[in-house]
């Protein structure tokens, strides 16, 4: 709720440094869709990608939000589909909202990894360092602290890395896949020192090709969609350029 708030004051913000001048309604409406995107995005990703068997077993707990179970992944493909809507029905270019909004989102990822730490979940493997931290559910061996790892990573440094971008390209979309490629390069990195989630899918098949969770694998292919949003824009651009 707290990054909802910040993202109400701060976007606006961030639109006029790109020259964007939404009415009220419009820029109300454009938070409601990204907000109804992360929610329902989220939930739906994490029935999706990482419990499926389950849900199909027990659909009546997909709508048990209160238990648990929210997926980024889910949440970011949520807003686009949301973002993509509100901006066929009201004229606006995709990329040139997107642009400003990244910075705030990756903020919002900060905050809701510090309340991860909080809440003493989605702790990471044991280990033998130093900053080792015990967690309430986690047993006796301390672990890595891989929320305070993620909120640092894909808080802090990616939200000031796509704000100062946002000054610095004035071609639309290209802090939008920093945003993404970014997320999934963090994303993956963090994996390997945080604790899998108990899925059917693990005891199951076990990681993925041997070493990758579903998430790395989620975000392998955000950096590979990233790679591809870049090549596009470079490419339209050299076009331009040669007309």
């Amino acid at each position: 709720m707290f990054s909802f708030i910040l993202g109400y004051l701060l976007y606006r913000y961030n639109l006029k440094k790109r020259g964007i001048n939404l009415d009220r309604e419009l820029y109300e409406s454009a938070l409601f869709a990204i907000m109804l995107g992360v929610i329902i995005g989220g939930r739906l990703g994490y029935v999706i990608f990482y419990n499926l068997p389950y849900y199909l077993q027990y659909p009546q707990y997909i709508f048990a939000v209160w238990e648990g179970g929210m997926s980024f992944h889910g949440g970011a493909l949520g807003v686009i589909v949301a973002g993509l809507i509100y901006c066929k029905k009201n004229k606006q270019s995709f990329f040139g909202l997107a642009d400003p909004a990244v910075p705030l989102v990756a903020m919002g990822l900060g905050w809701g990894r510090l309340g991860n730490f909080i809440n003493g979940e989605l702790y990471g493997r044991v280990t033998n360092l130093p900053w080792g931290m015990i967690f309430p559910t986690g047993g006796s061996s301390p672990r890595h602290p891989s929320q305070l790892y993620e909120l640092i990573l894909e808080g802090i440094v990616l939200a000031g890395l796509c704000q100062y971008l946002l000054g610095k390209l004035k071609q639309e979309g290209l802090v939008f896949w920093c945003f993404i490629g970014g997320y999934g390069f963090f994303r993956f990195l963090v994996e390997f020192v945080r604790e899998p989630d108990s899925l059917e899918f693990y005891e199951k098949y076990g990681m993925i090709m041997g070493f990758m969770s579903i998430g790395q694998l989620l975000s392998l292919c955000m950096m590979i969609a990233a790679g591809i949003g870049f090549y596009l824009i470079v490419k339209k651009k050299n076009k331009g350029a040669v007309q």
